[in-house]
């Protein structure tokens, strides 16, 4: 397919239906085709938002999967500005992943036009009762642990011909598109000829606490020093520090926020983090591990032992930086 006919497009604007409509489009589970509506989005029924972006490719994540390139089985998948999971029905995860939406869960709408009705509160709680949050006690249930029920893994060449693809359609520039493969191209040479970047010699890896809250301002901490805290394989406690992560050494951000628990992809259970904190603008791409990077935009998680705090100075980052996966 070289054209979005009838597609979503970034930049529509789109109001998300009522809680009735979208009552309507879910089986006995609460998924459209595999993929959940979550409690988390009932608050967002009757709202408008600016398409972000479709959804391409993405990372997973976890210990057998890490750096593994899916997509959706079905091109009717977008991400809305600034709308994430609060994490509020499923135990507090502080993962904040982007929510896809099914284009069946919106209507376009002009800037001109009326806004519908918001949902009554008693279809707003029909809704609520037909979503699931767990799968078994130990597992939770959620867009992020049913995403291989939805999502087909790519192969190199088909990586390559999505790249391909979002040029042709517009979505990504060409000159853009061959800056991110070059990356992807660099870093896999490079890891091949000279092994993994940046990594340490700690068969067991330090850690330490600067219990951190949110606002404050922190600098990350030069890379000898962080190498220090790594494993041969650049880990801490299970946590990489990705070749990306280096640009923002030196340079000083605001803390967002702690994050003690996120929910795996896939499985659904519950990770627990000690000493971990996502920093304001700190998204990531992926751009080292795949070719054209990742639509996904995680949050990075950054080891307070990276980390150390500071006053706001004159090089304070809040736009965009770089990335990191568990």
């Amino acid at each position: 397919m070289d054209q979005l006919t009838g597609a979503f497009r970034p930049g529509d604007l789109v109001e998300v239906k009522s809680a009735d409509e979208i009552l309507a489009t879910l089986d006995a589970d609460g998924t459209l085709d595999h993929l959940p509506f979550m409690p988390e989005m009932v608050e967002f029924c009757g709202k408008r938002f600016r398409v972000s972006r479709r959804v391409g490719r993405m990372c997973v994540s976890g210990p057998q999967v890490w750096g593994t390139m899916r997509e959706f089985e079905t091109d009717d998948v977008v991400m809305l500005d600034d709308v994430r999971c609060s994490g509020a029905a499923h135990g507090g995860c502080q993962r904040a992943c982007v929510i896809f939406w099914r284009e069946a869960w919106l209507r376009r709408v002009t800037p001109s036009s009326r806004a519908e009705a918001v949902s009554r509160a008693n279809g707003s709680a029909r809704l609520r009762q037909r979503l699931k949050t767990m799968s078994r006690p130990t597992a939770y249930f959620c867009q992020a642990s049913e995403l291989f029920k939805v999502t087909n893994t790519l192969t190199r060449r088909d990586q390559l011909k999505r790249c391909v693809y979002e040029v042709r359609t517009g979505q990504c520039g060409a000159v853009e598109m061959v800056r991110r493969v070059a990356i992807w191209l660099f870093w896999r040479i490079r890891r091949r000829l000279l092994g993994e970047y940046p990594h340490g010699r700690h068969t067991s890896t330090p850690t330490g606490s600067l219990d951190l809250k949110p606002g404050e301002w922190v600098e990350v901490q030069p890379m000898k020093s962080i190498c220090e805290t790594l494993s041969p394989k650049g880990l801490n406690r299970g946590l990489s520090f990705s070749p990306d992560m280096r640009l923002a050494c030196g340079r000083c951000y605001r803390v967002n926020d702690r994050v003690d628990r996120i929910i795996e992809d896939g499985t659904g259970k519950m990770r627990h983090l000690q000493n971990t904190v996502s920093l304001e603008g700190s998204l990531c791409s992926c751009p080292h591990i795949n070719p054209g990077g990742c639509t996904r935009a995680d949050i990075v998680y950054w080891r307070e032992v990276w980390l150390r705090r500071t006053t706001l100075p004159a090089t304070a980052v809040d736009g965009p930086t770089t990335p990191a996966r568990s």
